[in-house]
């Protein structure tokens, strides 16, 4: 099957600086696909490349395997949703959402009646006579969703466009997202830095770090088995263990990820830690973080050593306690869950 979107070895640089640095990758019809990175990655760029608003300094674009490469936006079947949604403040909601079709020529009655289908498409009936600044954020987020649907593109970019959304909005609009995208069946290209955004909504992500990919899978490829140093320590809160760590710590010299859900805390003695498919280090809570669904542990467990270790919140019980700082305890992990990683990754 050709591939929605490919990159064959793109590079992208803005005056000396290489903002992208030969990116090959494929993404594939009808899936949601994340670009996830820190600031200044190249995920951006590599958004504004498939769009057509930022040109490569070498290499080649293809959109359902025709060549893209210098396609100006208008050419290519794309649409995209900005950050700050760029409604037009002057146009009602219905006029909003009809733009793409009125430049297209399209009559009026169609355009009306298309704007408020889509309207609808994202639970926002009865609303197209109202002005961009008479809508909460959310509903705006929504019209220009409904804006960059109406022409019905084949791959829809999405550039941080929930950035601006509290956090209990953006929530419920990751979920909507995704079951919107899998309504529509249109390619969807997200970009975000948000790591937990990008696990709960893509069908695969792709990390960036400094203008080439780190790795490409599934949220839980990512999560579970992250490739690189990198990721393994951008992505979730985890435990990279390396050099004396490694070595105490799995018996190993190969660095490894242990994620920090993944150690059980018991005070001291309580877990033995023996047998072949588990490991034990004991330790003093140095420091603590109440994070409401878990607590989260800084644990000593040797000179220059420390362990974060995310404990669940499920009140003071039977098995479940929780420990104060300075509380002396056995950490226990079982073998499997050290990922390790390849001394060659970077």
């Amino acid at each position: 099957m050709t591939a929605a979107v490919a990159f064959e070895e793109v590079s992208c640089a803005y005056g000396p600086v290489l903002a992208v640095d030969r990116v090959s990758l494929e993404i594939r019809e009808g899936e949601f696909f994340t670009l996830l990175g820190p600031s200044g990655s190249g995920k951006t760029t590599c958004l504004r490349m498939i769009g057509g608003f930022q040109f490569p300094s070498s290499g080649r674009v293809r959109i359902h395997g025709a060549d893209a490469t210098r396609l100006p936006p208008y050419e290519r079947d794309v649409n995209t949703v900005f950050q700050d949604y760029a409604l037009f403040p002057h146009m009602n909601v219905r006029d909003n959402v009809a733009y793409g079709l009125m430049v297209r020529g399209a009559e009026r009655a169609e355009r009306y009646r298309r704007a408020e289908q889509t309207l609808e498409l994202v639970h926002l009936p009865g609303i197209g006579a109202r002005r961009p600044a008479e809508l909460s954020g959310g509903q705006r987020q929504r019209v220009a969703l409904a804006r960059a649907l109406i022409n019905r593109p084949r791959v829809l970019l999405l550039d941080e466009p929930l950035g601006a959304l509290d956090l209990k909005l953006r929530e419920s609009m990751q979920v909507e997202l995704k079951v919107l995208q899998r309504q529509v069946g249109i390619t969807f290209v997200f970009v975000t830095h948000d790591q937990q955004e990008a696990l709960s909504m893509s069908d695969r992500v792709c990390v960036f770090d400094r203008g080439r990919v780190q790795q490409i899978g599934t949220p839980e490829e990512i999560y579970d088995r992250p490739a690189t140093r990198f990721v393994a320590g951008f992505v979730g809160a985890g435990n990279l263990l390396e050099g004396a760590q490694a070595r105490v710590l799995t018996g190993a010299d190969a660095p490894a990820m242990l994620r920090a859900e993944r150690i059980r805390i018991a005070a001291r003695g309580e877990v033995s830690g023996e047998g072949a498919q588990r490991r034990s280090a004991h330790g003093v809570v140095k420091e603590i973080e109440y994070m409401g669904a878990f607590i989260r542990y800084i644990v000593e467990v040797g000179e220059g050593i420390e362990l974060l270790v995310n404990h669940a919140n499920l009140g003071e019980s039977g098995a479940q306690r929780n420990f104060d700082r300075g509380a002396e305890v056995t950490l226990s992990w079982a073998d499997s869950a050290c990922h390790r990683i390849a001394e060659g990754d970077a």
